[in-house]
C-alpha cells in the first residue's frame, strides 16, 4: 500500500503532469473559479470544474460559459455530465477549445435531479451505454480524459470494477471513486476497502474519495484502497485551504497563504466575496455568495448571534455585507463568544 507522503510527489495523467495527489472534488455550486483559484493557491494539485451539463454547453445556453473558462491555473480540467454522446463529444471539443487540459466525465453524481435525466451514477445502470459516452469524448479529444464514478447503484450493484477497467480500455487515464453507492448519496461512512477492487481492475491512476478531511483521513484512505491519490470534497466548505493542508502535511512542510483568525480572515473572505460578485455580477453573486459565507460562519464563527448570521446571509447591498464580514470575523474567537 502506497506511504502517505506519496501524496506530495507528482502525478501523471495522460501526459499531463500534476504537482501533487490531493485533489479538490469537483463540486456543483460550489468549485467555480474563485474557489479553485483559492484552493490551488494554498496547495491543491489540481482542481476541476463544478460539474458542467454536456447538452446545455453543446446548445449554447447562457452562463455555461462561465463554468469552463480558464483560470489562469497551470492545469484547467472541466468535468462534464450527460446522457447524449453527441452532447458529450460536443461539449468536450468546446472545453478544450477554451483551454481544458482534462476533461472529466461525471459518472457519480447521485443527485436526483441528474439521475433522474439518466446522467451521473444512474450510467452505473448500463455500463453499454456509459462506455459509448466515454467512447465519444476520448475520440472527439485529444486531452486526456478521465472518469469520476461511484462503487455502484446499491449494494447489489457494485459494479466499480468493471465500468473501471472497460473505461481504461477505451483510453481513460485516471479513474476517481467515491466509496459510497449511489442509493446511499452521503450517508453512512464511505467504504475505502471496496476502492482497492478498482485499483486491482486497472493500470492508471486511481483516486480515493469520500469522507477525507484531514491528513490522517488521507492516509488511511490510501492504506485501505491501495490508491494513487486522494480527492477532497465537502471538508473545503468554509476552508478553501484543506486540500493544500493535506498535501502539506504530507510532505512535512507548511501549507501556503492560509489565513489566520481575525483581521486577515475577514479580509480573505470580504475578497473571496468581491471575486464571487465580480464573476456573476451582483444579482446572481449575491445569491451564490450566501452559502460561502454561510460555511465560513459554521467553521470560523459557530457562535454568532442569530440576528448577525442572518443579516450576513440576507443583506443586499454588498457594502453592509462586507462590513458585517468585518465585524463579525475580525473578532478573535474568544471575544465573539463573550459577547
Amino acid at each position: 500500500m502506497p506511504d502517505q507522503a506519496i501524496l506530495s510527489k507528482p502525478l501523471d495523467i495522460g501526459g499531463v503532469e500534476i504537482r501533487n495527489r490531493v485533489f479538490l472534488a469537483p463540486m456543483s455550486g460550489v468549485t467555480d473559479e474563485p474557489f479553485r483559484q483559492r484552493a490551488y493557491a494554498h496547495g491543491a494539485g489540481l482542481v476541476i470544474s463544478e460539474m458542467v451539463a454536456s447538452g446545455e454547453l453543446a446548445k449554447g445556453r447562457a452562463g455555461f460559459n462561465l463554468r469552463i473558462r480558464h483560470s489562469g491555473l497551470p492545469v484547467h480540467m472541466v468535468q462534464l455530465a450527460g446522457r447524449e454522446a453527441s452532447h458529450m463529444a460536443e461539449a468536450a471539443r468546446i472545453a478544450v477549445g477554451e483551454g481544458a487540459d482534462i476533461i472529466d466525465i461525471n459518472m457519480g453524481c447521485p443527485a436526483k435531479k441528474v439521475t433522474g435525466g439518466y446522467a451521473g451514477s444512474a450510467l452505473m445502470l448500463d455500463l453499454d451505454h456509459a462506455l459509448t459516452l466515454i467512447e465519444a469524448v476520448v475520440g472527439a479529444v485529444d486531452v486526456p480524459v478521465t472518469v469520476k464514478m461511484r462503487l455502484g447503484w446499491d449494494e447489489n450493484v457494485l459494479n466499480a470494477p468493471v465500468l473501471a477497467r472497460r473505461a481504461e480500455q477505451a483510453g481513460v487515464k485516471m479513474v476517481t471513486v467515491h466509496g459510497r453507492t449511489r442509493c446511499q448519496f452521503y450517508k453512512g461512512r464511505a467504504d475505502w476497502k471496496a476502492i482497492a477492487g478498482v485499483k486491482a481492475a486497472v493500470t492508471v491512476p486511481v483516486v480515493a474519495n469520500g469522507d477525507v478531511g484531514s491528513p490522517a483521513d488521507a492516509g488511511t484512505i490510501l492504506r485501505e484502497s491501495g490508491a494513487d491519490a486522494v480527492m477532497v470534497g465537502r471538508a473545503h466548505y468554509g476552508a478553501p485551504w484543506t486540500a493544500g493542508e493535506i498535501a502539506s502535511a504530507a510532505g512535512g512542510v507548511p501549507a501556503p497563504e492560509i489565513p489566520s483568525a481575525g483581521a486577515e480572515l475577514a479580509s480573505y473572505i470580504t475578497a473571496h466575496y468581491e471575486d464571487m460578485l465580480s464573476l456573476y455580477g451582483k444579482e446572481s453573486g449575491l445569491r451564490q455568495a450566501r452559502k460561502h459565507l454561510g460555511w465560513y460562519l459554521d467553521r470560523h464563527a459557530p457562535s454568532v448571534g442569530a440576528d448577525q448570521r442572518k443579516a450576513l446571509l440576507t443583506r443586499g447591498d454588498p457594502r453592509q455585507v462586507i462590513l458585517l464580514v468585518n465585524e463579525i470575523f475580525s473578532q478573535p474567537a474568544n471575544a465573539r463568544d463573550a459577547a
